[in-house]
């Protein structure tokens, strides 16, 4: 939790010192898993069953590999045992439908005897599953590839979890249909692998809330922690403070209570149940109370403290326990998992009593209603000590001071880790992780065990659930999106996920992990969501470079960590106007916007210079009066090529100096990706021109062996200006050709040219800015006695 005033860090203090980086304590991180090998004869790109560039997310825990290669058909039967579950009869129909989304698959489904080729689910109690726990099994797989692929599990969440990754198996593949024969056993090291969302202070669309069930059960995340009520922080008026309650009913007893700007009814939240166990998901609902509780104290303020006009039920009256017993009477019918949470956090340490006696009769209230209570860590400030209070609660650790790990699993409580300090984003804010957490630093460093203040626990502890990182929407009056929460959430999730499922497995290499995520994107039903964590059309070009500056703060904020790419790390100048901060690109780039990620000192006006030398700058854009901190894109009015590109500061926007998160230096998108592209002639039908134009590195087109061939793209009906073509050529590479355009596909205008080109990569060809529909490579001479073979062409 976050709103009490005594636990919020006062803004002028964490800005600068609270938790610039997302984990500091050192653990150990495995390297990738030494015995996984590949097939002999196998493309390597295909065997990704491990932890690979390519491997599946989260990373799996064992693999032993085979000899050979299967690729799948694409009209491939699931098949079942006659008298499957049907539990397991709906998984197999969700596999061909996931597969038509995600890969055009036309799979079928039957039952009886397989054969070579196809995909088989069962369910098998007494299988062996390697390492996993007892109580775990149900969560495990087998996922063996020789003839055909078998996937053996558990139950049916296990089987569940071996379809996603046999889905992510073939999108990483270099042909999305080939798998290494080997046999990958699969399990989770912990019961609860979860998220948590505050929808209480900023409404989260049904639309939203489906595509992230559907993107956790991808990522093998079992527990989605809604927490549906609360309130703002520390208003100055608490009669025009801003609170929400999300659920609304028919039962008139409750009009009124529902927050008029969004609540789920119960048709959007049966849809939710729906979606969760379809996707191996139980979702813990919360009502918090007796402090956040201002949407209950302004619905009926006799039992709130000072009126009503408060956040805190006055557990003195009856009446306000009652309400609360009520609320949950009402609701707990919707929810469908085993947990309800009652919230139970940051009350006023003065009334520990009534406190006290407040969870002890709601946790047997909740337990009367067919459920298990949980509640947020907090006797230790409250109480001191757990003598007399119920044991029989979830506890989750948020803070080590409230009630730490070690001293709840002591006196007998189940906890799961939502550790403020590691685990906690509040988006835009100057505190916590408003930028998201550090995947890199998650990875390397953390695990559900791990803990800050000497309170961390052995791996697997009895008592120990598992973790959830939460997101709280503290800032209830900022602009921000449901969209731009997920593009932070987006770049740390599959990292927590991997470590809650397998620990160090993925190993703590964060490029080769977040290349994997990206590969294998977010899985069906979440199209809604964009993903961050996908290679874009127009890739970072300053990240990892070498960046200079005027100056810095303090050694805590250098200029690198502007261009390190990680979303938890900032440079900051000194506490003046003209301030500048440079990235040298290495050699010169085709340049169309500059994207900045303002923290908290940000800045007013500014512009964006290049140079070829990094002496002598010139401007190609300029911010004037930028009103406050987060993401500024400013795109070229011309795009031009340069080496190095710098951010000059002209006025703060702070009494601080100048501060980013990231400083993005990005080529124009290539207008080329998967556009219609046609060629002169295909060497065979397996090299179409298709492939020159569909992203992936590993494909290629190939012409005849004539000179005279050309691949040309239709850019579409309004295609954007555009002054540049890269090419990647095979080793049948182009000697001399040129570069054309032309308004009808008709007439061709040549607009660069090469000549005499020594050898196979990449070629950049730049040109006058132009505007044409139509644009195509014309071969001249070949330079091999092939024909012409390209990799990728792109046109930005």
């Amino acid at each position: 939790m976050t709103t009490s005033d005594d636990h919020v860090p006062a803004p002028g203090v964490t800005r600068r010192s609270l938790l610039a980086g997302a984990v500091g304590v050192a653990a150990a991180a495995a390297l990738a898993d030494p015995t996984r090998v590949h097939a002999a004869g196998a493309d390597a790109a295909a065997a990704f069953l491990g932890p690979s560039p390519l491997g599946v997310v989260p990373a799996i825990q064992e693999w032993t590999g085979g000899t050979g290669i299967l690729k799948l058909r694409t009209m491939a039967r699931v098949v079942t045992a006659p008298g499957a579950s049907a539990r397991l009869t709906r998984i197999a129909g969700q596999l061909v439908s996931d597969a038509r989304e995600l890969l055009g698959w036309s799979l079928t489904t039957a039952t009886g005897t397989s054969a070579a080729g196809d995909i088989v689910l069962a369910v098998d109690v007494n299988a062996s599953y390697g390492g996993a726990l007892a109580d775990l099994k149900g969560e495990a797989y087998r996922l063996a590839v020789n003839d055909r692929v078998q996937i053996t599990a558990g139950a049916e969440a296990g089987a569940y979890y071996g379809t996603r990754s046999l889905l992510q198996a073939l999108l990483a593949a270099s042909d999305q249909a080939t798998l290494s024969q080997g046999t990958a056993i699969d399990y989770p090291n912990y019961p609860v692998r979860g998220f948590m969302l505050d929808v209480g202070r900023r409404f989260f669309t049904p639309k939203f809330i489906t595509a992230y069930i559907n993107w956790m059960g991808w990522l093998k995340l079992n527990t989605f922690h809604l927490h549906l009520n609360d309130n703002e922080i520390n208003p100055s008026d608490w009669s025009t403070a801003y609170q929400a309650f999300r659920l609304k009913t028919d039962n008139p007893a409750f009009a009124g209570l529902a927050a008029a700007d969004g609540a789920y009814s119960r048709s959007d939240w049966d849809a939710f149940e729906d979606a969760a166990a379809a996707n191996a998901l139980t979702i813990i609902p919360e009502f918090d109370a007796p402090a956040h509780a201002r949407a209950f104290t302004a619905f009926k303020p006799s039992i709130g403290m000072n009126g009503g006009k408060s956040d805190l039920l006055d557990l003195s009256n009856p009446d306000a326990t009652a309400f609360m017993k009520s609320v949950f009477a009402e609701f707990t019918p919707w929810f469908r998992g085993p947990t309800v949470h009652m919230g139970a956090d940051e009350y006023p340490t003065r009334l520990a009593g009534q406190y006290k006696t407040y969870v002890n009769t709601v946790a047997e209230y909740i337990r009367a209603l067919g459920k298990k209570p949980a509640m947020w860590g907090s006797i230790t400030s409250m109480s001191g000590s757990a003598a007399g209070y119920d044991r029989n609660i979830i506890v989750e650790s948020w803070n080590d001071g409230w009630y730490g790990p070690k001293e709840a699993l002591g006196d007998g409580y189940q906890v799961i880790n939502t550790n403020d300090s590691y685990l906690y984003v509040v988006p835009f804010a100057s505190y916590y992780h408003p930028h998201g957490l550090d995947p890199a630093s998650i990875l390397a460093d953390w695990e559900p065990h791990v803990f800050p203040d000497n309170e961390t626990l052995t791996p697997q502890q009895p008592g120990l659930l598992g973790a959830m990182p939460a997101v709280w929407n503290d800032l209830v009056h900022a602009t921000y999106t449901e969209l731009d929460v997920h593009q932070l959430v987006g770049t740390y999730l599959a990292a927590c996920s991997t470590k809650t499922w397998s620990g160090t497995k993925a190993g703590s290499d964060a490029g080769v992990f977040l290349g994997s995520a990206g590969t294998v994107g977010q899985g069906p039903g979440t199209s809604y969501l964009p993903n961050p964590l996908a290679t874009p059309a127009d890739p970072d070009l300053a990240r990892g470079k070498a960046t200079t500056t005027s100056s810095t703060e303090t050694s805590a904020f250098p200029a690198s960590y502007a261009t390190d790419g990680s979303p938890a790390t900032r440079w900051s100048s000194a506490y003046s106007n003209d301030q500048w901060l440079a990235v040298d690109l290495g050699s010169p780039q085709y340049l169309g916007r500059a994207r900045l990620n303002w923290e908290t000192a940000y800045g007013k006006d500014y512009d964006i210079q290049t140079s070829p030398d990094g002496s002598a700058w010139t401007t190609v854009a300029s911010r004037r009066g930028l009103s406050g901190p987060g993401v500024d894109n400013l795109v070229l009015t011309h795009p031009v090529t340069a080496r190095y590109v710098r951010m000059r500061g002209i006025t703060r926007g702070t009494g601080w100096g100048y501060s980013l998160w990231a400083f993005e230096v990005r080529a124009p998108a290539d207008q080329a990706l998967r556009r219609p592209t046609s060629a002169s002639s295909t060497e065979t039908s397996a090299f179409p021109a298709s492939y020159a134009t569909d992203g992936l590195p590993s494909t290629r087109w190939s012409s005849a062996y004539t000179n005279d061939q050309w691949l040309a793209v239709d850019l579409g009906a309004s295609p954007q200006t555009y002054g540049s073509a890269r090419l990647t050529w095979e080793a049948a590479y182009g000697k001399d050709y040129d570069i054309q355009t032309s308004p009808d596909g008709s007439a061709w205008t040549t607009v660069a040219s090469r000549r005499g080109l020594a050898g196979p990569g990449t070629d950049t060809l730049t040109f006058a800015a132009t505007t044409a529909r139509y644009v195509r490579m014309h071969g001249i001479t070949r330079g091999t006695r092939y024909g012409y073979s390209l990799y990728a062409f792109e046109v930005r």
